[in-house]
């Protein structure tokens, strides 16, 4: 298994962080952000109590999860009391008159919110039979995180569980999708949502160790992100299927050596691609559980001057190569064991970004394949979502002119860039059998951009 590797925090937040830089920050009203807990095996879920609010069932089986978990839950919130968390179980909403009552309890204890504390929204999804006022209440719930998320300070970040129509707070896949948020593996990830369902409910979850003898393919992951989601994978139990083209033989090889997989040298663009990887892993597994689309490459260029090429390339690259893989998977009884399909998205698929009308369009093209591809997965019991990292710190953001990369790096909820690492624990999380019932979401791993979504 490969050590646990330690992120660093860029140097800026590292000089605010303490003693005479938190000073002259404050004096000059510049970002103060804090230094992220991340995830790391055998730390607590979070640094103190849990304070639930809320007044239904569903909130007092939330709670009793939470104590079988081993944490410390509180109803009501003692003066002064240092939490790790709060639970704001909203499942019964069916007004926005009901809102006053548990976002001023909740606003109360905000003050004692520890560092890298946690807020986590547990609601329904409206639908269009909902009556307006229902429905109204429960949109509401969107609107009321993202503000809380940016309000937030000291790396505390704020998330939702959205339950579809049917399914009970208490659900295996909610409370997994709230354990996700509450932990340390979610730190570059705020004013976001989860929408689970009842279906595929998993057995007890295996939390330290998820993906015990389950077998991966990782795409492009001979560096950067890619070997950190090859990494985490292999951390959690999997056996992972390191790919990445022969030009990074030897840096994909390293990779596979370091985690005790195994190296497959491949251009997914090839016809034949998905019938290697299968042929691969059936060879050396039996089969395959799961599958992370994360090989990617940028092209860009104003549109008023791109060429084919350029445009051709990230399109076969990003989405026209992942779409012809998972035909051949899903054709495949070698992926039929409650798979997962993990796609790397971006947001500038969601947002959109200056230069970059084919790789936006190639990332908003995987989230319509993941949406679309989710109810092929239903029969046997798998799911298919995806990861829109925003500003990572990879060595491609590295070459970004300074002053540019600092501007960028503070334009997120939490004033600093992400780790390849924060990407690659959301997308083990959505590898995981735990998130049974989680499937065509779009988790977005940006520290909650400051403009837009």
């Amino acid at each position: 298994m490969a050590a646990q590797r330690q992120v660093r925090p860029d140097k800026y937040t590292e000089f605010v962080s303490g003693g005479l830089g938190r000073d002259v920050a404050k004096r000059l009203g510049l970002p103060q952000p804090a230094i992220l807990r991340r995830y790391t095996p055998g730390a607590p879920l979070v640094l103190g109590p849990i304070l639930v609010v809320g007044h239904t069932e569903g909130s007092d089986a939330v709670a009793d999860v939470l104590l079988s978990w081993g944490q410390d839950v509180r109803r009501h919130a003692a003066p002064k009391e240092k939490l790790g968390a709060i639970v704001l179980v909203l499942d019964g909403l069916a007004h926005p008159d009901r809102l006053s009552a548990p976002l001023r309890e909740v606003g109360g204890a905000l003050r004692d919110l520890h560092r890298n504390g946690r807020v986590v929204s547990i609601s329904r999804r409206a639908q269009p039979e909902d009556a307006p006022e229902a429905a109204a209440a429960r949109n509401a719930v969107d609107g009321i995180v993202r503000s809380l998320a940016k309000e937030l300070r000291a790396g505390a970040t704020a998330n939702g569980v959205v339950l579809s129509n049917g399914t009970s707070a208490a659900a295996p896949s909610a409370l997994s999708a709230l354990r996700f948020f509450l932990s340390a593996r979610s730190a570059f990830v705020d004013g976001q949502f989860l929408t689970a369902s009842s279906a595929g409910s998993p057995a007890t979850p295996d939390w330290e160790n998820p993906l015990a003898g389950r077998v991966a393919v990782v795409t492009g992951s001979a560096r950067g992100i890619g070997a950190s989601i090859a990494r985490t994978l292999a951390r959690d139990g999997a056996k992972v299927v390191a790919v990445d083209v022969p030009a990074a033989g030897d840096r994909l090889a390293a990779v596979a050596n370091e985690i005790h997989g195994t190296a497959l040298q491949l251009d997914i663009t090839a016809t034949e691609a998905g019938a290697r990887i299968l042929d691969h892993a059936a060879q050396r597994h039996g089969r395959l559980d799961i599958v992370v689309h994360n090989a990617g490459i940028t092209r860009d260029k104003l549109l008023a001057n791109m060429d084919a090429a350029r445009w051709d390339s990230v399109i076969a690259v990003n989405i026209a190569a992942q779409l012809r893989m998972n035909q051949a998977f899903l054709a495949s009884s070698h992926f039929a064991d409650s798979p997962r399909i993990v796609s790397v998205s971006s947001t500038s698929g969601i947002a959109g970004n200056r230069g970059q009308t084919n790789y936006a369009a190639s990332k908003a093209g995987v989230i319509g394949m993941v949406r679309s591809t989710a109810p092929l997965l239903e029969d046997r019991g798998g799911t298919v979502n995806a990861v829109a990292p925003g500003f990572i710190e990879t060595a491609m953001t590295a070459k970004i002119p300074f002053a540019t990369r600092e501007v960028a790096r503070r334009l997120n909820s939490l004033r600093q860039a992400g780790a390849p690492e924060d990407v690659a624990e959301a997308i083990a999380y959505f590898a995981s059998e735990a998130s049974a019932g989680v499937t065509a979401n779009i988790l977005r791993v940006c520290g909650q951009n400051l403009v837009g979504q």
